[in-house]
């Protein structure tokens, strides 16, 4: 059977990938973030998964104000990355998964969860950004991934309860399918930022690593965070944190297994106009 090996949280910041893609990440400004993820360069290399299922939000490429998903699956054998702009980021193009996309699909929507079936559609930094921290510039990524986009873009958006209890279905989603590969997931996005209005600029150090702080030790309290905290402490963009809860729902002391083991733990301010948080954890 398959089953949930690790979970991993970061920040997707666009300006993230331009320094890498420019060839900035040695200047002295980018050198800090870059090397918060050494370790997880390494860790990957040391832990390969089979897939990845990665946890972002779609930034108006794929999705658009005409339509807005709450909750989208790639279930398509490719991704190409998006243009955002000013061209697609010169990154491999993201090969999926679709047999255990659409088995997670099946699963998650019988156990309650209406999901929409995303047969094409380009990916932006929200996950090629993630992607890059923690593998570099490859000519390929290293295994199938398989996009998971959440609405926290436009009101209403999903709450951290809801993105918690998403999380334990994909856990048991995975587990169902029949072959056996090692699966990881990844929630992106946050940590606090504001990118509008008199509050543009602000990060929130202390509210940022409490949230790391109950993640891991006390998720299920923090699932019950309202949306108007994120937004006081954390700012507007504040609320992507609520997706790292998707990927804490799905890892297995929350279904009563042993406490996780936090491999590496990052965070770093200033990154553009944010926070940066990083976090890996694994199922024992």
């Amino acid at each position: 059977m398959a089953k949930i090996t690790a979970s991993v949280y970061t920040s997707h910041v666009p300006a993230i990938g331009a320094a890498l893609d420019l060839g900035k990440s040695g200047e002295p400004y980018w050198q800090p973030v870059f090397k918060g993820y050494d370790y997880s360069k390494q860790w990957l290399k040391d832990n390969p998964p089979d897939v990845i299922f990665l946890v972002y939000n779609d930034h108006a490429t794929a999705f658009s104000l005409e339509m807005i998903p709450t909750f989208a699956i790639g279930t398509a054998a490719e991704f190409t990355p998006a243009d955002e702009g000013w061209g697609p980021r010169p990154v491999p193009k993201v090969i999926g998964h679709p047999e255990l996309a659409a088995h997670i699909a099946q699963s998650v929507i019988q156990q309650d969860f209406d999901l929409t079936i995303v047969n094409r559609m380009d990916v932006d930094h929200g996950l090629t950004v993630p992607l890059s921290l923690m593998c570099g510039q490859p000519q390929a990524w290293p295994c199938p991934v398989i996009p998971f986009a959440v609405n926290v873009v436009q009101y209403p958006v999903p709450s951290g309860r809801r993105c918690f209890e998403l999380g334990k279905a994909i856990r048991k989603a995975v587990e169902s399918f029949d072959k056996p590969l090692k699966v990881q997931i990844w929630g992106t996005g946050g940590m606090s930022h504001q990118l509008q209005g008199p509050r543009a600029g602000l990060i929130n150090k202390e509210f940022d690593n409490a949230f790391l702080d109950q993640l891991i030790a006390d998720p299920e309290a923090l699932a019950s965070k309202p949306h108007i905290d994120y937004v006081r402490e954390a700012g507007s963009e504040g609320i992507e944190l609520v997706m790292w809860l998707i990927a804490r729902g799905a890892m297995s002391d929350v279904a009563g297994g042993p406490a996780p083991k936090v491999a590496h733990r990052f965070y770093h301010v200033p990154a553009s106009n944010t926070a940066v948080g990083h976090l890996i954890l694994e199922n024992k």
